[in-house]
C-alpha cells in the first residue's frame, strides 16, 4: 500500500523529540513524517487482549444497564425491555440506517472505514446534519449478534481498516455485546467510538478495553447555547468529563506505518456561524486539560439543516439560508427559526478557531492534503 505524503502536519514549533522520517522504498522520494511517540510498530485491538472473565463481566453489566438504563446523561432509568426512553431504541435490537465503507481522514486508508450509522440519538441538535436518522428511528433492526456478523462482512468482504460506530451513545450495551460476539467470530479490526460526547462516565468505563479510537465531538461551550441548540443541560461539563475519561484510556492518536490511526483520541469541532468564540474556548480547554499533543479536526462543513431556517410558528414561509453566504436580513430574522445560524460558516470563522488552538499550544490538526484530497 503506497503512502501519501504529509499525513500529519508538522508543528510550527517543533516538539522536543526528533522527527522520525520513514522512507517507503529506495526508489521513491515520498516519505511519512511521524513523531516517534505516535508511530506504532504493530497494533492488536484492545478487545483481543480482554480476558474471558472480563468479557463475561462486561456482558453481565450490559444486560443490567438495559434493565435500568442510565448510560447517558438523560438518566431515563427505564427498563428498555418494556419501553423506550428519549433515544426511542429498545433493548433487544439496534436500529441502523447505513452500513458501508466511509471515507474520513486518518482512519480511511484506501478501502475506507467500516461505518455503522445508528438511528436515534440522545441529543436533539436543531442543526443536526443527519436529522433524518438522528431525530427519528428510521432504518432496519439488528440484534447484537446480527450486528457482529456485519462487522465480519465489512472486514472480510469490504476489506475496511476498522469498525466505525457512529452515534452509538444510546446503544452502548448492544454495541458491547456485538463486539464480544464478533471477537468470537474472528474480528481483528480496531473499534472506533464516534460520539457526540454526551456520554456518562459509566458508559465510557463500560467501553474500556473494547474501544481503540475515540472520535468525540465537542460541539458548544456555554450552557445557554447547549440548552438552546442541543436541547440538553450540562452538555459542556458532560463532554469535558467524557473526553478526559476517553483520553485516560487510549491517549493521543497513534498510527502504524501504513498511515492509518489505530489508537487514541481525535476530537472534532464543527465550527458554527457566529459561535467561533465558543470554539476558541473549547480549544483552550483541550490544550490545558487534555493534551497539547491531542489530534484535532476543525470541521467547516456546517450548513443550515433540520430546524434551522424553518418558518416560525404563525408564519407561512421559511428560508433555508441567505444567498451567497450573506447574513440573515431583518425580515428573515422575523420569519425563521434560529436565524443567527441560518447561513454556512465563514472560513474566517474557522481560521479564528484554529488560530486560538495554535496559540493554546495545539499543533496536530486534520488538514486537506496538498494534492487536493484528504490524506490517508
Amino acid at each position: 500500500m503506497s503512502l501519501l505524503s504529509n499525513l500529519l502536519p508538522r508543528p510550527a514549533v517543533k516538539p522536543s523529540f526528533p522527527a522520525f522520517r520513514l522512507h517507503l522504498t529506495a526508489s521513491t522520494r515520498r516519505c511519512l513524517y511521524l513523531a516517534p511517540p505516535y508511530l506504532l510498530d504493530d497494533y492488536i485491538p484492545r478487545y483481543q487482549l480482554l480476558s474471558s472473565t472480563d468479557a463475561a463481566k462486561k456482558r453481565s453489566l450490559a444486560y443490567a444497564h438495559l434493565r435500568e438504563c442510565n448510560l447517558c446523561p438523560r438518566l431515563c432509568g427505564v427498563n428498555r425491555y418494556e419501553k423506550t426512553g428519549v433515544c426511542l431504541i429498545s433493548a433487544e435490537t439496534v436500529k441502523v440506517s447505513t452500513i458501508a465503507p466511509h471515507f474520513e481522514p486518518c482512519i480511511q486508508g484506501h478501502n475506507g472505514s467500516g461505518s455503522v450509522f445508528f438511528s436515534g440519538c440522545n441529543l436533539r441538535c436543531v442543526f443536526c446534519q443527519n436529522y433524518d436518522i438522528a431525530h427519528q428511528p428510521n432504518g432496519f433492526d439488528l440484534t447484537p449478534e446480527e450486528l457482529a456478523e456485519w462487522y465480519l462482512k465489512l472486514q472480510d468482504v469490504g476489506r475496511v481498516h476498522n469498525i466505525n460506530l457512529v452515534t452509538p451513545e444510546h446503544v452502548v450495551p448492544q454495541v458491547i455485546l456485538s463486539i464480544l460476539h464478533a471477537r468470537e467470530l474472528g474480528l481483528r479490526l480496531p473499534i472506533i467510538y464516534n460520539t457526540s460526547s454526551f456520554d456518562s462516565l459509566d458508559s465510557i468505563q463500560l467501553l474500556d478495553g473494547l474501544v481503540d479510537i475515540y472520535l468525540p465531538d465537542f460541539k458548544v461551550w456555554s450552557d445557554k447555547t447547549s440548552r438552546r441548540l442541543l436541547k440538553a443541560d450540562s452538555y459542556t461539563k458532560t463532554a469535558m468529563k467524557s473526553i478526559k475519561a476517553m483520553h485516560e484510556q487510549v491517549g493521543d492518536l497513534c498510527f502504524t506505518a501504513d498511515g492509518i490511526a489505530k489508537k487514541g483520541v481525535l476530537v472534532r469541532h464543527l465550527v458554527m456561524p457566529g459561535l467561533e468564540d465558543e470554539g476558541q474556548e473549547i480549544m483552550k480547554w483541550l490544550a490545558q486539560n487534555i493534551s497539547t499533543d491531542l489530534m484535532v479536526h476543525l470541521m467547516e462543513q456546517y450548513f443550515p439543516r433540520a430546524h434551522v431556517g424553518k418558518a416560525r410558528r404563525g408564519h407561512a414561509v421559511g428560508h433555508v439560508a441567505e444567498p451567497d453566504n450573506a447574513r440573515a436580513s431583518p425580515t428573515t430574522k422575523k420569519e425563521v427559526r434560529y436565524a443567527d445560524i441560518n447561513r454556512p460558516v465563514d472560513l474566517d470563522e474557522v481560521a479564528s478557531v484554529k488560530k486560538a488552538a495554535q496559540a493554546a499550544g495545539l499543533w496536530r490538526f486534520i488538514e486537506a492534503a496538498r494534492h487536493g484530497g484528504f490524506n490517508i
